[in-house]
């Protein structure tokens, strides 16, 4: 971009970029370091004793269920002595059943916290008048080769949403591109003309990043960068994040009134589910959702997460706290961090500023994956993200509340092959018994015989109790639905919700094991040392074929196959202990196939927002059902285009020439096709797309293309 220069009061579009973006406003912020604490001149939050409390009864109360649960296991396998391998085991399902009851007793407080309808840690006023807001704020939307049409028909709901409320001077709304696709690039400076033609240019601007240095993370750490130190707030955005006026204006002023917060961190609420899987996970969340979040609130206090997006930051704590550092090593565990949110929140809490979370503010809302394969594609990348926060651990300063974030985040995952191992060594017991001589009498002098034994009267009420920790959290949050009258009414028939969580337990059983697996297969590959890279995520419109399906679900069901024949060579009854995992590992193809087709509304997943659309929502769809600009060739685009290749040309700013050893490879091979090609139409042809994407962003080349003569009146 060209020199700017910062505004004085207030920001005024730059002349010589025809508006695209505001004049800058440079903040800056530079990466931290893990191995010293910053000096900071915000003075610390105080945990209250209360906080102290609820913490102690988390853990207090998850201690008591591990060692119960460890006590009763051990009774279990103590008949006849522990081997080994029974040891080994036993291990396991300690760690195991601490991290199931630890999210159990979470819940557990979150039933209680909303019963006694109380308030957030962060008191927001969710009813009653708009409060006045003084703070500026930026609407920052990252998108990385998402469909643009959708894109800014939820942007433009969103923008319609805040002017409705009467604050729309005080909100810049951006769009910060990171395509690498050349359609999509050149779709997205189409649909940003259609924005400015339908609002005006005050308060919309876009930005195209040619470098993609760190992802998101790094796309808004440019922002900041450059126009920062005009906003006093950010809210952070998805491309497929959608956030009402009123809550966005309540947000504001809870940072308005909390100058040590940092973060407010809003729980979105999944929507547009169009496939079983998606809709399956809609329900979930929405019914389940606000239990689990409460919990985690309530002995959160200050020291709260970050999820990423739909959250609001005070943009002068984020510039001076977190920057982050690039770790040492090669990918999957060096380089660029991928889940950054969970660090950035630990590195501004490290600085003593609040990080917070609100259950109860509602209108924020998000989309998931529409199918297995799309989740778990998205699970592997934070898979990886996750396991890079191991070395951030050890960082100096961190709240231990942070680190148990981190923990937490790893945990989720490392969880999966532990299961996994726990699972093959009960299978390996068995067979050992079954198969293996036993030494009846070893050496020495004995009265009686050593039977290898195990209680199973005791075993399965182990499993039983292990079972209810996972299911009672649903039923706890049923019985919430049925104390509060609205949410009630808005769920509908409570005899259709109930059946709905029992069809969801059950299907969610069945999907459990492929997760399992695809979890465990992740974490391998990590530490093998394969990187996720950054791949395009199908949002809820994107269908799977059934080749891909049966592909990739293909090993699921191998590992299916082979327990369901260890298990028969041992005993039909020990075939029917694990039948919960050998079914849902031999029908992952169809379960894969059932669950990523797409459903109508149906009588059973049914959530409030879908029997009452909230309006921002109806908006969002209504503009999305338009017809989207069609860009078969962004070259041919810009040729026909005149307005648009001088928005595009603006955009691009002024070139820099600097010696440099470094070549763009793509552009000098753009240029000798060029080069080679007699017309317009021959040289696009020839050109891939990283090609086109180089004379994209090249002014001079970008010029000699589109000047080059047709060759379709020679046709």
């Amino acid at each position: 971009m060209g020199a700017l220069t910062k505004p004085s009061s207030r920001l005024t579009p730059d002349s010589g970029g025809l508006g695209l973006l505001p004049r800058e406003a440079p903040l800056p912020m530079v990466p931290g370091r893990l191995d010293h604490v910053p000096r900071t001149e915000t003075s610390q939050i105080e945990t209250g004793g209360f906080v102290a409390l609820r913490r102690a009864l988390v853990f207090a109360g998850t201690a008591v269920v591990s060692a119960g649960g460890a006590y009763e296991m051990y009774e279990a396998l103590k008949v006849g002595g522990v081997t080994l391998l029974e040891a080994t085991l036993l291990a396991l399902f300690v760690v195991l059943l601490a991290w199931i009851a630890f999210s159990f007793v979470s819940a557990l407080a979150g039933f209680f916290v909303l019963l006694a309808r109380r308030p957030d840690t962060l008191p927001i006023e969710t009813r009653g008048p708009l409060p006045e807001i003084s703070g500026r704020t930026a609407m920052l939307l990252p998108t990385y080769n998402e469909d643009p049409h959708h894109v800014t028909a939820r942007l433009r709901a969103m923008f319609e949403s805040v002017a409705e409320t009467g604050h729309a001077e005080r909100f810049d709304w951006f769009l910060l591109s990171d395509s690498t696709n050349p359609e999509i690039w050149v779709c997205e400076e189409l649909a940003f003309l259609e924005l400015r033609a339908a609002y005006g240019d005050d308060h919309l601007f876009y930005r195209h990043r040619s470098n993609n240095t760190a992802r998101k993370s790094g796309n808004i750490a440019e922002w900041v960068g450059r126009f920062g130190g005009a906003y006093d707030y950010m809210i952070i955005l998805d491309a497929d994040s959608l956030m009402t006026g009123d809550t966005i204006v309540r947000l504001v002023h809870a940072m308005d009134a909390h100058p040590q917060a940092a973060l407010i961190q809003t729980l979105p609420v999944i929507v547009n589910a169009r496939s079983l899987f998606s809709r399956l996970q809609q329900f979930a969340a929405r019914l389940y959702g606000p239990l689990i979040a409460a919990g985690n609130a309530w002995w959160y206090g200050s020291e709260g997460n970050y999820w990423g997006h739909n959250a609001i930051i005070r943009v002068r704590a984020f510039a001076q706290e977190a920057g982050l550092p690039e770790l040492r090593g090669r990918r999957p565990f060096g380089g660029h961090i991928l889940s950054h949110d969970f660090i950035e929140a630990a590195l501004m809490r490290r600085a003593g500023w609040g990080i917070f979370m609100t259950v109860n503010l509602g209108g924020s809302f998000e989309e998931v994956p529409p199918s297995l394969l799309d989740f778990a594609a998205r699970d592997r990348r934070w898979c990886q993200g996750n396991l890079q926060h191991i070395a951030i651990l050890r960082a100096r300063g961190l709240h231990w509340v942070s680190r148990l974030h981190l923990l937490t985040g790893i945990g989720s995952y490392v969880t999966a092959p532990l299961w996994l191992l726990f699972l093959l060594l009960g299978l390996l017991i068995s067979l050992q018994a079954y198969f293996v001589r036993p030494e009846y009498f070893p050496k020495g002098f004995a009265l009686f015989p050593t039977w290898p034994a195990q209680d199973p009267i005791r075993a399965a009420w182990v499993f039983g109790a292990t079972m209810a920790l996972l299911v009672v959290p649903k039923l706890l949050a049923y019985l919430v639905l049925l104390a509060r009258s609205r949410e009630r009414q808005a769920f509908g028939a409570p005899g259709r919700v109930l059946a709905g969580v029992i069809a969801e337990t059950m299907l969610a059983a069945l999907i459990a094991p492929s997760m399992m697996i695809f979890q465990s297969g992740a974490v391998i590959e990590i530490l093998l040392g394969r990187d996720a890279g950054w791949q395009v995520q199908r949002r809820s419109d994107g269908q799977v074929t059934r080749d891909e399906i049966c592909r990739k679900l293909a090993i699921p069901t191998l590992c299916g196959i082979v327990m369901a024949i260890c298990a028969y060579a041992v005993s039909l009854p020990l075939l029917l202990w694990m039948s919960p995992v050998i079914i849902g590992l031999t029908l992952a193809i169809p379960m894969g196939v059932v669950t990523s087709a797409p459903v109508t509304m149906g009588r059973l997943f049914v959530t409030p927002e879908d029997r009452a659309a909230p309006p921002i929502l109806v908006r969002a769809r209504e503009l999305a059902s338009g017809s989207p600009s069609d860009v078969t060739s962004a070259l041919v685009e810009l040729r026909q285009n005149p307005e648009l290749l001088k928005w595009h040309s603006s955009s691009l700013g002024p070139e820099k020439r600097t010696k440099s050893d470094r070549i763009d490879v793509d552009l000098a091979i753009a240029r000798a096709k060029l080069d080679d090609a007699d017309t317009f139409e021959e040289a696009v042809g020839l050109l891939s797309r990283r090609e086109t994407l180089a004379v994209l962003k090249n002014r001079r080349t970008l010029v000699r293309f589109l000047d080059m003569p047709s060759g379709q009146s020679n046709a």
